[in-house]
């Protein structure tokens, strides 16, 4: 973040943020909006943006304390950044006084801001001289001080009792960068020896997966060009050893991915063996994106652009051996690498979303083979979207067995996954997994 303070104004960087602060609030994925950001900005602006996301309930309950009324949307933006940026000295990314003037100087630049310019100074000023008093304020805000919405904590409070706090507070840190080395062109160990040559630090974590001790850009990886290697967080990982689990995968003649895009878990499953994949996803646009990450690898799958709760457009008939269902959800569990999510979502969100997955388990579970296997996943930590969602159809499809499954992690070291006690090491996102399998007649 230094360098392109050196590089270029840092009023310009604050200006673009506040924006994709703002899109974010207007309903626009924090991905997408970043994505929109010119190139020259984007490494700046995204590193701004996750550490407002970060602490956007604390500068939210100051401005309240600041202003009797909110300014204008794209002004209140802006100020909400300055303040989550500035709110506390600890891991702050700049000097108070130089983000106060550069804030400004972002607002005077702006026509959707420039009147509001010497309103936001007075505000920031008035922060600076009252900090201490401001903030001890806000401490007994849930908002400010978990930086979740008030519904999101309630939530995890229902859920998850003797650990909604954990859940709260590893959310808000930054996540490891996760590598899955793909064994048909080599080993962990192999791996780790050529990044330990380029300097990089790593530690193998789970069956194929390296965990980098700093970020790097893919670039910088050996061999990522040629498929060597994919980046996939370590829950990620987990799906394709499982639904394979005590199988050989050359055997599994059919396998559905469903909900397959970008297509991490497709490539996963054939790099593991399997025969045949059909990877299908209801996005024109994310289908290319899973023909894209197969080719990077030198694999291919049937790229299917579909419904997946409507099989009478895509389904020849054929049962499949095996499904991998990585179900639409809330993204609960990913909200270290996607911190805009916590602000995007609304609570009936989860209802709206545990319906679909409802309807998706209720649809793919007849294409299955008897005998064969359904692996139910969410990146969710919300019983709704997971545990209890499993539990309702249980009770409604007596032909269908739990296997031994991690359920529900949790996101950091510490996991949870009461079934399964061996795939736990390293860093990983929150998920929920159900490992299902069909009755035979």
């Amino acid at each position: 973040m230094q360098q392109n303070k050196e590089q270029i104004p840092l009023w310009r960087q604050l200006q673009a943020t506040a924006r994709v602060i703002q899109a974010v609030r207007e309903g626009q994925s924090g991905s997408a909006a970043v994505e929109g950001v010119p190139p020259e900005l984007r490494p700046g602006v995204q590193a701004l943006a996750f550490h407002a996301w970060r602490n956007l309930g604390r500068a939210e309950a100051l401005r309240r304390l600041l202003a009797n009324r909110p300014p204008p949307p794209e002004a209140d933006a802006l100020l909400c950044l300055a303040l989550a940026l500035v709110w506390t000295e600890e891991g702050a990314p700049y000097d108070a006084f130089t983000l106060v003037n550069q804030c400004v100087e972002a607002a005077k630049h702006s026509p959707e801001t420039r009147a509001q310019a010497n309103f936001l100074n007075a505000c920031l000023r008035r922060f600076l001289r009252e900090r201490h008093d401001l903030v001890a304020a806000t401490d007994d805000n849930p908002v400010a001080r978990w930086n979740h919405p008030l519904w999101w904590i309630q939530r995890l409070k229902k859920d998850h009792p003797g650990n909604w706090q954990a859940l709260l507070q590893a959310a808000n840190l930054q996540a490891p960068m996760v590598l899955r080395v793909n064994r048909l062109q080599g080993t962990v160990n192999d791996y780790l020896a050529e990044l330990a040559e380029c300097g990089i630090q790593a530690q193998a974590v789970g069956q194929s997966g390296i965990e980098l001790a700093r970020a790097v850009p893919v670039g910088q990886l050996p061999g990522f060009a040629s498929g060597r290697v994919s980046v996939q967080d370590g829950a990620a990982q987990m799906a394709a050893p499982l639904l394979l689990s005590g199988l050989a995968p050359q055997k599994m003649q059919r396998v559905l991915d469903a909900c397959a895009a970008p297509g991490g878990k497709t490539g996963h499953l054939l790099e593991l063996g399997v025969a045949q994949v059909t990877a299908l996803d209801v996005d024109a646009e994310r289908c290319d994106r899973i023909r894209q990450n197969l080719s990077r690898l030198g694999l291919q799958a049937d790229v299917v652009t579909a419904d997946g709760a409507r099989p009478d457009s895509w389904w020849d008939g054929t049962p499949f051996d095996a499904i991998l269902l990585d179900a639409p959800c809330t993204a609960s569990g990913i909200v270290r690498r996607h911190p805009d999510v916590r602000w995007l979502r609304r609570e009936t969100d989860i209802a709206q979303l545990a319906g679909l997955q409802r309807k998706l388990l209720e649809t793919l579970w007849p294409l299955l083979a008897p005998g064969g296997r359904l692996l139910y996943c969410t990146c969710s930590v919300f019983l709704a979207e997971g545990q209890q969602q499993v539990q309702t159809f249980l009770a409604h499809n007596t032909d269908a067995l739990l296997l031994p499954s991690p359920g529900h992690l949790f996101p950091g070291k510490s996991g949870k996954g009461d079934a399964v006690t061996d795939n736990q090491a390293g860093e990983h996102d929150g998920f929920f997994y159900a490992l299902l399998q069909k009755q035979p007649y």
